[in-house]
């Protein structure tokens, strides 16, 4: 049979069972088989010759297993099959020539021509795919011959199968047994078809059933039993055919199987010698090394003639690194000494490149009689997988852009120090940083330059903390020191060291940067001991540094437990009251300065919380903006106050929304999708936002802002004058309107600059077609001076706090009937001269 090409990377039995037991397959009607192979045919475990360069997976090398296989099958069944054309050939003719003057000649010259002609097809089609097959078989050219052979197999059949039909019932006894003894071999054909089974099966069937249908024909009861006995004969031949053909495919399969592995040991063993960084080495029975010697000595940095005539326990005791190498060393001699195997055992050595890890195996080596004759063994260079372990134990621990210890180095840390305060009665203090205005240098000047930074600032706290506190860094601004030991006295000394330290100027290239820093201080045992705790407090007095304006320390004390404690039940019972529609909406009024008629109302949230009582928006709002569900309040509001102001006489209603709202790309969206529900006209929304939406604003808030103005929204800005006020946003935002704080309005009397401003801020509106609403207004001075600086719009106590909306009808009506829309001239002389 001619060789048939096996993938190198193919894998033998997959159970690794001596006898292949589970690797016993059927063969199926082209060739297919089931099990390692799978059920798939030739046509579908095709591998693509683009994909032989590359890493072949389990189902890859399967695939090409059974290709392999299929081939060699292949090529067993065609060597079989020029034999067998040409014996049933022969048979057919002498069959013509028995019969010819007995039976009707043209049957018999025909059924010689149809045998003969598929014989000869069969022979063309052998030597054809032999020549394919020997190139290395294909799964497109198995295929073909697959189904050719296939082909011919059924038109023998058949061709055959009209002879035991046509002749047993014409002939006599005598002729009969003829016809049997042919039809009897052709079923036993299946035997010699090859490995293949499907072939028997449709090159046998046929003549089974041409037999019955030729018996059926004779009479009985001779054909009835012939019958009888040619059913269990050909259903032994069968059966015995089959179970041949299995185990010719496991045998072929075997074949291929070692092939495969042969080149694959081949190639590997040659891989190993050309390719790879690993040395034999061997000595002889005092130690000394044979040659090869190049390995080893360009491994040391020496000369190979250096060490001829050397042992290997003297090369490895004269090049031990005393840092960390004997311990390997000892145990690689002890177990030469004692003749006995090792693996694996890593030794450490200096060599001219430095120090070096190796990794020795080694077996003692016995000649045919037993006489210990030295050891082999290989040797491995591991430097670069231990430098790279050590690296990533460092960057486990570490953090890789400052070089600090990490935050899991921080809880290994906190451990210890509140395991040692709770057994020893030890103490420490853990500092909680964050700086303050890092933010701003790293997205005004870049990252590059904020990264450099964070260096810096590690560098000296590094340098502050010397040897009695370690420094930390968690992520992002947030750096931890951590002083074992130490009490809250000395802690807070280390805070002010640190916040003096990095509130000077850090020279970065030829910039000059300023940060600051706020630091919370918790300590063992007085605050916590268990580290989750022990964060949480330094978390909560960093977090009371911040709030009382940066650059500062704060320490942990109980009220900052129960002021966290009382927001996070103010969150859980506001979400509830809002799901409960417990939350309401009161209104003040804003009324116009110089006709006294209110022009509308401004939406204030309020909750009366059972038990408890009214509760400050300025307690809430800040909770609800730091955990997000402001948004869900801002949608209700809006909601609210647009189905209340729809009952009123065409006033407008000012809501207010959070910066986090405005931010969201879809707000717009949801606010018109509120004005089509309430059926509210939409210029008599006014949304108020204040100026730190304008903060580091992306393109979604002047987007927002668009997009509701050209709805017909009206839109505010919201404490003008405070804060991180700037002219410009005045013209970059569509604003309707702007709202003068309260603060400026509370001391106008006496002060004139405030006087000078709120004129100011009046004089810019105008020319910019804004109107002026001033709020806080309580007294009627106070509205005397704002009328006489021509602003706009009042709100203020002086006409009414908040009041719910079942009272707005009344409110207006109250406001004016008293209001005066003209000041007398002299009450409005005397208000200038009070200025």
């Amino acid at each position: 049979m001619p060789p048939v090409s096996a993938h190198p990377g193919l894998s033998g039995r997959r159970d690794g069972s001596p006898d292949g037991s589970r690797d016993r397959f059927a063969v199926l009607d082209d060739g297919r088989t089931t099990g390692a192979i799978g059920d798939a045919g030739p046509e579908e475990v095709e591998t693509a010759p683009e994909q032989a360069d590359t890493p072949a997976s389990p189902s890859q090398d399967e695939a090409r297993l059974g290709a392999a296989v299929r081939a060699a099958m292949l090529g067993e069944t065609l060597q079989l099959g020029r034999y067998s054309a040409f014996t049933q050939a022969t048979v057919a003719l002498s069959l013509a020539a028995i019969f010819w003057d007995i039976a009707a000649k043209t049957y018999l010259a025909v059924l010689a021509a149809a045998v003969t002609t598929l014989c000869g097809a069969a022979i063309v089609a052998t030597h054809r795919y032999r020549g394919v097959i020997g190139g290395g078989a294909s799964c497109p050219s198995t295929r073909g011959a697959f189904r050719v052979l296939h082909l011919l197999a059924f038109g023998r059949g058949l061709a055959w199968a009209t002879m035991p039909a046509v002749l047993l019932p014409t002939l006599d006894n005598a002729y009969r047994v003829v016809v049997g003894a042919v039809c009897a071999a052709l079923i036993s054909h299946a035997y010699v078809a090859g490995p293949v089974f499907s072939l028997a099966l449709l090159a046998v069937v046929p003549v089974v059933a041409g037999i019955f249908i030729g018996l059926a024909g004779c009479e009985g009861p001779v054909g009835h039993s012939v019958a009888l006995l040619l059913t269990l004969y050909a259903t032994f031949v069968f059966v015995s055919a089959r179970r041949l053909c299995g185990h010719a495919y496991q045998r072929i399969r075997d074949r291929v199987v070692v092939q495969a592995q042969s080149e694959t040991i081949e190639l590997l063993l040659k891989d190993f010698a050309e390719g790879t960084s690993d040395w034999l080495w061997e000595i002889d029975t005092v130690g000394r090394l044979r040659p090869s010697l190049e390995p080893i000595a360009g491994l040391l940095g020496v000369d190979p003639v250096a060490l001829r005539h050397r042992t290997l326990q003297a090369v490895l005791r004269d090049f031990a690194d005393e840092a960390g190498g004997a311990t390997g060393i000892d145990a690689v001699l002890t177990a030469i000494a004692a003749r006995s195997p090792f693996r694996d055992h890593t030794v450490r050595l200096r060599t001219r490149d430095g120090r070096r890890w190796l990794t020795l195996n080694g077996r003692p080596v016995f000649d045919a009689l037993g006489t210990f004759v030295g050891y082999r063994g290989v040797g491995s260079d591991v430097t670069a997988s231990r430098e790279a372990q050590a690296r990533i134990a460092f960057l486990a621990g570490h953090d890789n852009l400052t070089g600090l210890p990490n935050r899991a180095a921080l809880q290994a840390a906190l451990q210890d120090l509140c395991g040692e305060a709770s057994s020893r009665a030890g103490r420490g203090v853990l500092l909680y940083l964050d700086l303050d205005g890092f933010k701003a240098v790293n997205d005004g000047r870049g990252h590059l330059i904020g990264d450099r930074l964070l260096g810096q600032v590690a560098q000296r706290l590094t340098d502050l903390c010397g040897s009695e506190a370690t420094a930390y860094r968690l992520g992002g601004d947030e750096f931890a020191v951590v002083a074992p030991q130490a009490g809250k006295a000395a802690a807070e000394i280390l805070a002010k060291g640190i916040v003096s330290t990095l509130r000077q100027s850090f020279r970065i290239d030829e910039a000059h940067v300023e940060i600051g820093v706020s630091v919370g201080i918790a300590c063992v045992p007085d605050d916590a001991i268990d580290p989750s705790s022990l964060l949480s407090r330094a978390d909560l007095a960093l977090y009371s540094a911040k709030s009382a304006g940066k650059g500062r320390w704060h320490s942990f004390d109980p009220s900052l437990e129960e002021r966290a404690h009382r927001q996070r039940q103010l969150d859980t019972d506001m979400r509830e009251a809002l799901a409960a529609d417990a939350m309401e909406l009161h209104y003040q009024p804003l009324v116009d300065m110089r006709s006294g008629r209110v022009t509308g109302f401004e939406a204030l949230l309020r909750w009366n919380k059972p038990g408890h009582g009214w509760v400050s928006p300025g307690e809430i709002i800040p909770i609800a903006e730091a955990t997000g569900f402001i948004v869900e309040i801002g949608g209700w509001a809006l909601r609210r106050a647009c189905t209340d102001a729809r009952r009123w006489p065409d006033l407008c209603v000012a809501v207010n929304i959070s910066s986090i709202h405005m931010r969201m790309p879809s707000f717009h969206e949801e606010v018109a999708a509120i004005l089509q529900e309430t059926g509210l006209a939409p210029e008599r929304l006014e949304i108020e936002i204040t100026e730190s939406v304008l903060l580091d604003h992306g393109d979604e808030v002047l987007e927002n802002l668009k997009r509701l103005r050209a709805q017909g929204v009206r839109i505010a800005l919201d404490d003008f004058g405070t804060g991180y006020s700037s002219l410009s946003y005045l013209t970059e935002f569509p604003f309707d309107k702007v709202k003068v704080d309260r603060s400026f309005v509370r001391d106008l009397q006496g002060r004139p600059e405030k006087v000078a401003v709120v004129e100011a801020i009046a004089r810019m509106a105008r020319a910019l077609s804004m109107n002026v609403t001033v709020e806080g207004v309580e007294t009627q001075a106070q509205l005397d001076v704002l009328r006489a600086k021509r602003c706009d719009v009042a709100q203020g106590f002086l006409y009414s706090p908040a009041r719910p909306a079942s009272e707005v009808m009344a409110l207006i009506d109250r406001i004016e009937a008293t209001s005066s829309p003209v000041p007398d001239q002299a009450r409005m002389r005397t208000a200038l001269a009070i200025v």
